[in-house]
């Protein structure tokens, strides 16, 4: 089978799909791999690195998509690179198939097998493919590391013969592993942190992290089956809103990571809010980019609210590249591994597998995914 891993061109990318380790790894399961030259250097990977392991570099884009039995991506295509691929290869990458039915419909007419990243079930089989945890996971860090280095002043307790320097005050909302990993983080910098979710499972987990847990009585609330926060309903959002505005208005720093995933995220701090904070706070809004968790916050920027600092700028994990390029590499490997043919030296297309078939959104000509499917088809 001949894989393709093509260079990344999203702006601001500096993430790359298949790292020379993994690379090694596809070889030895003999894969015919071509890799785009320079596809690797925006992580400090050579072309040489590639080629050392026995992939081949390819010079022409367009040819490299259109002799690719699969490709491997970290960003979802454009419309042209789906029209170079030759019907019946199979694409993985990102792919936000809840948002992008243009996208989906282009797979579908093109008769490419569309292989979704985020649509990877949370399931304990599963976790080794898991890029949403993987990538979230850096992006708990990388938040707090923006938000320290915007703060204008130290995070920790700091005793001096000049006097007691008190910790900076951090609130995270949301504590799934991006919110996990931000409380973990902001601690070891030495600041005082509180946290809240929705799901009052996870308070053990805040507590153990040496954080407080912020108790706020909301009714029913929970987890769906694949461990996501479930939505609240507008009163619910309403009630939450209200009992943290005294916690944000004292604190020093506020981390958002409240999504729902294929739907626009709440709005948990309004603009009072961020008004009721002290000049030289800071906010950054993990969510900005599909909608935003805080009112005033700029998709891709960071801005000046009346003192208070708000960070959007998204695609965090690409801050801390080489990393996440190694943690998503691994992802994509796990997930070829898991259903690659050692006879016929190929990814097999499973429909009775417990992964794959809720991943697949077009198989054959089709919208295969049944929830994708009947969003689209309800549209029209």
């Amino acid at each position: 089978m001949r894989i393709a891993i093509p260079r990344e061109t999203q702006p601001g990318e500096n993430r790359v799909p298949i790292t020379p380790d993994v690379a090694k790894k596809l070889v030895r399961m003999g894969a015919d791999l071509h890799v785009e030259s320079g596809m690797g250097t925006t992580s400090g990977f050579t072309d040489e690195q590639y080629t050392e392991v026995g992939a081949s570099i390819a010079a022409d884009r367009s040819e490299l998509f259109a002799n690719a039995d699969m490709l491997l991506r970290l960003n979802k295509p454009t419309a042209e690179e789906i029209a170079l691929m030759k019907r019946g290869a199979i694409h993985i990458s990102y792919l936000d198939p809840f948002n992008e039915h243009a996208l989906v419909n282009a797979f579908k007419d093109a008769g490419i097998t569309a292989i979704s990243m985020e649509m990877i079930p949370r399931t304990t089989r599963s976790q080794k493919m898991d890029a949403l945890s993987s990538q979230a996971n850096l992006a708990g860090y990388v938040m707090v590391m923006k938000a320290a280095a915007a703060l204008p002043r130290i995070f920790p307790m700091m005793m001096t013969p000049a006097g007691t320097l008190k910790p900076a005050n951090v609130f995270v909302i949301g504590a799934g592993v991006a919110g996990l990993q931000a409380i973990a983080t902001a601690k070891r910098l030495g600041a005082k942190v509180t946290a809240f979710d929705t799901r009052p499972v996870v308070a053990e987990q805040v507590q153990s992290l040496g954080a407080k847990f912020l108790e706020i009585d909301l009714g029913e609330t929970g987890e769906t089956a694949g461990g996501y926060a479930k939505e609240l309903t507008p009163e619910q959002v309403e009630m939450q809103r209200q009992a943290q505005k005294d916690v944000i208005a004292k604190s020093d720093v506020v981390i958002t990571t409240a999504q729902v995933f294929g739907r626009k995220p709440p709005v948990l701090v309004t603009k009072d809010m961020v008004d009721g904070m002290m000049p030289g706070s800071v906010i950054v809004d993990m969510a900005a980019e599909t909608g935003g968790n805080v009112e005033g916050s700029v998709p891709g920027e960071t801005v000046d609210c009346d003192g208070v600092t708000l960070i959007g700028t998204g695609n965090w994990a690409s801050d801390v590249a080489r990393d996440a390029s190694q943690m998503y590499s691994s992802n994509l490997f796990n997930l070829v591994e898991d259903n690659w043919s050692e006879e016929q030296k190929a990814f097999e297309v499973d429909f009775e597998d417990d992964i794959l078939p809720g991943c697949i959104i077009t198989h054959g000509g089709e919208i295969t995914n049944e929830t994708i499917k009947n969003i689209i088809e309800g549209e029209g």
